[in-house]
This record gives structure tokens, sequence and C-alpha cells, in this order.
């Protein structure tokens, strides 16, 4: 059974954890893993303890399995993370859920994300639930040395109402 919850503080490890090893899976081919991965780390480690408004986390079978946050508290998911062992199971499509649940609650039509454009599984998971590709960019990352390109997936959550008055909006 999954379950959606907040984070807490005592998950805190768990969701690094799980984080790292998503990430990995994440940039196999674009980043050097050995370099990147204390810097992945060490982001988890600084987001994830003064963010609980904006982590949710998906349980299975009453363990953390998998996050996802909105940073800014906006029509943005900054982060879905699902533990590689996990996947597939319906975490990920749960947290979306409630991910654009919150975003419409806040106010916002749409949703939007981003990833690295290789992160052919997470582009083909957004597009199966509804996203498509709004931009995409190739910037130069002095971290990695090399071109590093990216995509930007949205989704429209509420329906656009006609504007005018009358039947059909005339």
């Amino acid at each position: 059974m999954i379950i959606v919850r907040n984070a807490r503080e005592g998950d805190v490890a768990t969701l690094v954890e799980i984080g790292t090893r998503a990430w990995e899976q994440a940039v196999v081919g674009v980043a050097d893993l050995q370099v990147r991965r204390d810097h992945a780390r060490n982001a988890f480690e600084q987001f994830l303890p003064g963010h609980w408004l904006h982590v949710s986390v998906a349980e299975a079978d009453g363990m953390p399995a998998g996050w996802a946050a909105r940073e800014a508290l906006d029509d943005e998911i900054s982060d879905l993370w699902i533990d590689p062992l996990q996947q597939k199971k319906g975490l990920g499509t749960a947290l979306l859920a409630a991910m654009e649940a919150e975003i419409i609650a806040a106010g916002f039509e749409a949703s939007r994300l981003q990833t690295h454009a290789r992160n052919i599984a997470a582009v083909a998971f957004f597009q199966k639930h509804g996203y498509s590709v709004n931009w995409l960019s190739v910037d130069y990352s002095p971290r990695l040395d090399r071109n590093v390109e990216s995509i930007g997936l949205r989704r429209q959550l509420v329906a656009d109402l006609p504007i005018g008055y009358g039947p059909g909006g005339f």
C-alpha cells in the first residue's frame, strides 16, 4: 500500500539516501558518478532539513521509498526521486498526483518541471502523465566541463475556460 505524507525530521538520512541512489541512476552517462556523488549528496543534505513544508514522502509497506518537492512552493516540481529498487510500483505516480494537487490548491493552473534531456526514463514518465516538452536548452556546465542538455516539461492542470459571455463564450 502506498501512502503519501509530509516529510519529518527523522526522514532526512533515508531521503538523502533515496535521492542519492535515484540521482546516480538518472545521471549515468551524463556525469562522472565518482566525482559528482558527494556534491549530489551534499545538496540533498542541505535542502531537506529546512524544507519540510516543501517535501512529500511516498511510503511503501510503511517505509519511505521516494520523495518529491516544490522548493519555491510555486508551480514547479523541483524534485521527484524514487528509490531505484522501488520504481515501477506506482510511487512516482502517487507523488506526482500529490504535487499536482498542491499546485492546484496554491492557485496555479499548470505544473512545470525540468530534468536533463538524457534522462529518458524521467521524460517518458512525465509524458505518460500528460506533460509535454515546453523548452530544450543546452548550457555549458563548468562543474561537469561539458555541455548539458536540459528539458522543460509542462502540464495544464486546470482546463482553460472560454473568455466571454453567453453560450460558448460569445
